[in-house]
């Protein structure tokens, strides 16, 4: 970990053991305006919505892992393979006054039931392991065209794909494609209410345009019927992203409830 650059660009030591090490890549993301109202039920204590020019934003994100590396060694079988998720965009300001932006996940799809497990008892992330398949380049290439992600829950195939539009370029630091791509942070709530934070580190993507923007998916049965307005809407964006490889550092507690906030089970 020695030199890694940071997500500030700057050369730093790590002080944190990594948890996981892999490639992410081409990973197709499409935006949606959401009702907050959906949202702030699910928002983990010590972090707040982080609206985009003051709209409330969730993202369908397709993408490849590769290389993968668990705590600095492969788990056999489980190198190479897709993931599809909804997520959406908090912040958390630390008590030295560190603002963090982060994303909170709804559901993660991947077709390796070890990785799901895995993830749920690291980090009580929401995975689920289905049959997944993706049609993506095999190797780098300047310019992918149509990129597609595909699962199956009962007997229906859904994907989520975009094709490229153009060259690849790294966004303006105030657009849109670098907020979706540069939330550095992930948050969790915890079964005691608590919340935890990790820091995920890669550099900034290249981004392509993206035309074409598909979404078909049993959004009540992945996500809960309070999605399906927005996801069925068009998206108020839609690009692809180059991805890079990536360092997932183990998480850390924020807090927990105290016994007056938990929830009565009457």
């Amino acid at each position: 970990m020695a030199g890694e650059i940071a997500n500030d660009g700057v050369t730093s030591e790590p002080k944190r053991r990594a948890f996981l090490r892999a490639e992410w890549r081409y990973l197709v993301m499409l935006n949606y305006a959401v009702d907050p109202a959906v949202l702030h039920a699910l928002v983990p204590r010590h972090t707040v919505l982080d609206p985009w020019n003051g709209r409330a934003i969730a993202s369908m994100v397709g993408f490849r892992f590769l290389r993968t590396r668990v705590l600095g060694a492969p788990i056999p079988l489980h190198i190479n393979f897709e993931e599809v998720n909804l997520r959406f965009y908090v912040r958390h300001t630390t008590p030295d006054g560190e603002v963090r932006r982060g994303v909170v996940f709804v559901r993660e799809l991947v077709p390796k039931s070890a990785i799901a497990i895995v993830a749920r008892l690291a980090y009580n992330e929401p995975y689920w392991a289905v049959p997944m398949r993706s049609t993506v380049p095999p190797l780098p290439v300047e310019e992918p065209g149509h990129v597609s992600y595909e699962w199956r829950t009962g007997s229906r195939w859904q994907h989520v794909s975009a094709t490229t539009n153009g060259n690849a370029a790294l966004p303006a630091e105030a657009s849109e494609e670098s907020f979706i791509t540069e939330h550095f942070w992930g948050y969790t709530r915890q079964r005691d209410g608590a919340t935890i934070e990790y820091e995920v580190r890669h550099p900034r993507w290249r981004v392509w345009a993206a035309r074409e923007p598909s979404l078909d998916a049993d959004v009540p049965r992945l996500y809960g019927s309070s999605f399906a307005r927005a996801l069925s809407a068009t998206p108020i964006s839609a690009f692809i992203a180059e991805g890079s490889p990536v360092t997932v550092y183990r998480p850390r507690r924020l807090g927990a409830q105290s016994a007056a906030e938990r929830p009565s089970r009457l």
